[in-house]
């Protein structure tokens, strides 16, 4: 079987990367089919959908798009007001699914669970690029096979969000008493409202959605007698959840960590940090969480429920039968590894990137969006915008525009460079050693140091 050039190109995920990917591709001529595994585009933000957004309209909508709506009639919102992950898919990509440029290629309630080649596991060589991609496809009607000649996975991270343990598997007591722990988001003030007034929660993480979670459970015990929230990390240093304030390029961003920190100080949420939880166990109808610290075995409760909001990892069994280049720890495209590292960087910047460093050893294979960062933490729709518009470009044989990638991320205001990193050039680019591919590093790295910085654009941290 050799691979047709009418296959459509196959998209993984129906969220805001997704869909610009598609225009993308269409925007070029070329066929195109999206699988979204939930009952409407953008579900995954409707699963957190009245959270408020750090980054304005204008870093929301990808440009393509936007010219495919407004061609239609669509009117942007306005630029600088700050939309919630449900006024994203109401307003911007619910309208772009219902367009009739884009509406025939898309599919809902379909889920895509496994990719490999036609014919072929990871293992045969010859001949393999000749051989269409099969996407093994789940649906209400049962399960099917499809054929496409690239696939793009923008399947995100949202699903598979890391367990509240902190060596990475569940902890002990942590699946049986999981009808009681949260991940993500819960909608405290309004949904969820029932489950959190009056009660105490613990809150583990340290990122954004903490801070969220955090905010709102403040606010409910104003109104809500009872209502308590004790926060863990398994960190001691907060200064990436609390932010660079005033110096953020992104000012809500600035102001929710701002926020978080005053909450802290004003006493409204206990905080224990250095905590790394290790067991749940019920005694008396509540909780008691169980951890590590440098002290030993530490006992916190009684609580009445956990918000798990550790982040996320991608699914790699979608993807076990195709040949994959990953970063061993981070789990992302294994040219961005030492790029966007948490251990290493908190900027919020990446240098620009594109479909080379998207591919794999899988031809006309390409990981985007948030997917593409595996775990890390950083990522920013306008880094999803600029890669899929990339990888349409080079699947459609332009390779000019594939390489012609620009992008510019508004920085922290924190960024945090290991004094080890900052002082020491045996550490490799950007603090790490760089495999012969990530030439894009070293080239970042030497240019941000011949401009006065330690490295990868990142300033140490005052």
């Amino acid at each position: 079987m050799v691979v047709d050039s009418n296959l459509p190109v196959a998209i993984i995920g129906g969220g805001p990367v997704g869909l610009a990917a598609a225009a993308q591709l269409i925007s070029r001529g070329l066929p195109v089919k999206v699988y979204e595994a939930g009952s409407a585009v953008g579900s995954n933000l409707l699963d957190w959908g009245h959270v408020r957004v750090f980054t304005p309209w204008r870093y929301c909508v990808d440009a393509v798009a936007r010219k495919l709506l407004e061609s239609h009639g669509w009117h942007m919102p306005e630029p600088e007001t700050f939309p919630t992950a449900e006024e994203i898919v109401e307003q911007y990509l619910a309208p772009l699914a219902r367009l009739s440029e884009l509406a025939p290629s898309i599919e809902t309630s379909a889920r895509v669970v496994a990719v490999s080649r036609w014919g072929a596991d990871k293992v045969p060589s010859k001949g393999r690029e000749q051989k269409p991609f099969m996407l093994v496809v789940e649906t209400a009607d049962g399960q099917r096979r499809d054929m496409a000649r690239a696939v793009i996975d923008a399947s995100g991270t949202w699903q598979t969000p890391n367990p509240l343990g902190a060596g990475g598997v569940a902890a002990e007591g942590e699946i049986e008493l999981g009808g009681r722990i949260a991940y993500g988001i819960p909608d405290v003030l309004g949904r969820d409202r029932h489950l959190y007034a009056g009660h105490t929660t613990l809150v583990a993480g340290s990122g954004h959605s903490t801070a969220n979670a955090l905010l709102e459970l403040a606010r409910l015990a104003e109104t809500e007698p009872g209502t308590s929230a004790l926060w863990v990390t398994r960190g001691t240093d907060l200064v990436r959840i609390y932010g660079g304030g005033d110096a953020d390029a992104l000012p809500a961003r600035g102001e929710l960590g701002s926020d978080t920190r005053d909450l802290v100080e004003s006493g409204r949420v206990r905080l224990v940090t250095g905590f790394a939880t290790v067991a749940i166990r019920e005694v008396d109808g509540r909780l008691m969480v169980e951890g590590q610290t440098k002290d030993g075995l530490r006992t916190l409760g009684p609580v009445d429920r956990i918000i798990a909001a550790t982040g996320q990892r991608p699914d790699l069994a979608l993807t076990r039968e195709l040949r994959l280049d990953l970063d061993p720890w981070l789990e992302s495209v294994k040219a961005l590894g030492p790029l966007i590292d948490p251990n290493e960087h908190s900027c919020g910047d990446v240098p620009p990137h594109g479909h080379r460093e998207l591919s794999h050893p899988e031809q006309d294979f390409y990981t985007v969006g948030i997917k593409s960062y595996g775990r890390a933490p950083t990522f920013l729709l306008l880094t999803g915008y600029e890669q899929v518009r990339s990888v349409a470009a080079a699947i459609a044989g332009d390779m000019a525009a594939a390489d012609a990638v620009q992008l510019v991320l508004p920085e922290t205001g924190v960024c945090v460079v290991p004094v080890s990193v900052s002082n020491t050039s045996s550490q490799g680019c950007c603090g790490r050693p760089a495999s012969a591919v990530v030439d894009a590093c070293c080239v970042a790295d030497a240019e941000a140091k011949a401009g006065g910085k330690p490295g990868c654009g990142c300033g140490v941290a005052a």
